[in-house]
């Protein structure tokens, strides 16, 4: 039984990890290149382009100006698909709701399942009206995504397109 625990449970952490370490990592405040403001709306980004350069450092500061709950996530487009499974876990768990995030649901179902407390150094998860700093040293040359994986957004196109220029 403990093997199947860490089958499904610490193996897909490690990949995931890898991954993120494979487009960046967090960054530090003191080593800030530029601040990039996001613009969270129902089902879409402001602005839809980011022009990033491998190397930088970008202090992002994003605002959920959107009548729901809205993602901004740092990733592949592999990555993100990946990552709507543990996103869509949390609806049907009752922490992620249209408008709000249940942070006491979340706490506690985060103690059997690590992926439900949303703590990942690549992605900042808002309720309407919240605002939130993410600060990320791009490490790759690869095109990224900034998407919003509430389940049915990524599909109706909330992604900005992260490009080097």
């Amino acid at each position: 039984m403990k093997k199947l625990i860490l089958i499904f449970f610490i193996i897909p952490n490690i990949l995931f990890a890898s991954s993120i370490k494979m487009i960046g990592e967090k960054g530090k405040l003191s080593e800030v290149d530029s601040t990039i403001e996001i613009k969270m709306y129902d089902n879409y980004f402001e602005p839809n382009e980011i022009k990033i350069k491998k190397g930088e450092t970008v202090k992002f500061v994003i605002s959920n100006y959107g009548e729901l709950v809205h993602e901004f996530n740092i990733a592949t487009k592999e990555m993100h698909i990946e990552h709507q499974l543990e996103m869509m876990k949390m609806v049907e768990n009752q922490i992620l709701l249209a408008d709000k995030i249940d942070m006491k649901k979340m706490k506690e179902m985060a103690k059997k399942d690590h992926s439900m407390s949303h703590s990942h150094s690549n992605s900042v998860l808002l309720e309407p009206n919240q605002s939130a700093e993410l600060i990320w040293k791009f490490s790759t040359d690869t095109n990224l995504e900034a998407a919003c994986n509430v389940p049915g957004h990524y599909e109706d196109g909330m992604i900005a397109k992260i490009n080097k220029p």
